[in-house]
């Protein structure tokens, strides 16, 4: 289960003083009065940025595992919430060419794959926006569903670390990147046609 870090530190920041060993939790999440055996595990690591781990906590009766993930980072992405926001950002403002902008963002994994990642961040975000303005309607009620007009609401300078903040006893039921909760819709694992998870697309039928 994914906790809130809450910390202002960029990625490099908290890397730098890794910050994970100072993220503690007071008492089980699942058991306040104590007594399951609620103690400190191993941090794990994760992908990007390198050297970044996330602390964790373990209740032995509960047989839960619970990471602190800090707001720098997203949920269920390997990428930093800045980092989510900038390819959405770019996605928004070059709507009409969105392949040739995913092969200049990931030109290291071919146009096909590169898209799919690009469309997997602007989904999650697009997602996260319909949802939140429910959540802040005196704010965000008939606001524009695009990161500049969040943006402006919200006057934050970054959209998805604020929104965070702003909705964070709500993170539990939220989808990712921002949320800790599934992703809104989920993934359908019976084959579809002209549909597929990885590799090149299959051959045309048309004639």
């Amino acid at each position: 289960m994914q906790l809130r870090f809450a910390t202002g530190l960029t990625s490099e920041e908290y890397v730098r003083q890794q910050a994970w060993r100072s993220a503690t939790l007071s008492h089980c999440p699942l058991h306040p009065k104590g007594g399951c055996g609620f103690a400190r595990h191993t941090p794990y690591e994760r992908v990007a940025p390198p050297g970044c781990l996330v602390a964790r906590y373990y209740c032995r009766e509960g047989h839960t595992t619970f990471s602190l993930l800090p707001d720098c980072l997203a949920s269920r992405l390997s990428s930093t919430l800045v980092e989510v926001e900038a390819v959405v950002e770019v996605a928004e403002t070059f709507d009409e060419s969105r392949e040739l902008v995913a092969e200049v963002l990931r030109p290291d994994i071919g146009r096909q794959c590169a898209v799919r990642w690009m469309r997997r961040r602007v989904k999650a975000v697009n997602a996260l926006l319909v949802t939140v303005v429910g959540l802040l309607p005196s704010v965000l009620a008939g606001c524009e569903l695009t990161l500049h007009a969040f943006r402006a609401a919200l006057g934050a300078a970054r959209v998805l670390p604020a929104l965070r903040e702003k909705v964070a006893d709500h993170l539990a039921y939220l989808p990712p990147p921002v949320g800790f909760g599934p992703r809104s819709t989920p993934r359908d694992r019976r084959p579809k046609r002209g549909q597929h998870e990885g590799g090149a697309d299959p051959p045309s039928t048309e004639t």
